[in-house]
């Protein structure tokens, strides 16, 4: 996917236009959140195709940020952190949730 990317960057368009790999707006499909304008490509669940979503807002359910790209449940908008217990586990099953909080309340 990595090749593939970097293969197409020099054809990719600027920043402010939509594109078909970078750029995706809310509803369309995804494979990793830096596709999307919102920066949250979501799922929701193993069986479902992601697309791109908006950010969790304060008090709505979130993951904090993860490697893998793709979220069950999306980051926090900018501003806001999310309040979730991490493990391990969670960390490779990707299911660290937890409440999207403003940090100075």
């Amino acid at each position: 996917l990595l090749l593939v990317l970097l293969l197409l960057a020099p054809a990719l368009p600027a920043p402010h236009e939509r594109g078909l790999i970078f750029n995706l707006d809310i509803g369309e499909l995804c494979m990793q959140s830096a596709q999307c304008k919102s920066g949250c490509c979501h799922r929701a669940n193993g069986l479902s195709l992601a697309r791109c979503a908006p950010k969790a807002a304060e008090t709505q359910d979130c993951s904090p940020k993860s490697p893998y790209g793709v979220y069950y449940k999306c980051p926090c908008e900018s501003g806001l952190s999310c309040d979730a217990h991490k493990s391990i586990v969670g960390s490779i099953t990707n299911s660290n949730f937890g409440v999207c909080k403003d940090p100075r309340e």
